[in-house]
């Protein structure tokens, strides 16, 4: 409802991705014990980078079957780009998905 007051404020706004790993649900913790600059958080508004994978933050409470239902994979992944360094998260990013056994498909630069 304040999306106006945002725009005249802020010269920018941050960037949410989601994706799942190849490896599934049992590569979550391998992916998030590799991260160094994510901090893993239910809520996603912060300045600081934040990991919220459904599954064991903001949706735990639901059993996985219902999880399914809904359309929420066990291995989902919601990461909120922060004030970091972007090539710092980048090189994080990378680190955390070969440490699960996927690879990344995008590039910079």
């Amino acid at each position: 409802p304040l999306h106006d007051v945002a725009v005249r404020q802020m010269s920018g706004f941050g960037g949410v991705l989601s994706f799942t790993l190849k490896a599934g649900a049992d590569a979550l913790d391998a992916f998030l014990g590799t991260l160094r600059f994510a901090h893993r958080a239910a809520s996603l508004g912060s300045v600081g980078t934040l990991v919220g994978p459904p599954a064991v933050t903001s949706h735990v409470e639901l059993p996985a079957d219902r999880r399914a239902a809904l359309g929420i994979p066990e291995s989902l992944i919601r990461y909120a780009v922060g004030i970091e360094n972007a090539e710092d998260l980048i090189v994080d990013l990378d680190r955390a998905l070969e440490a699960a056994g996927s690879t990344a498909r995008w590039r910079t630069g």
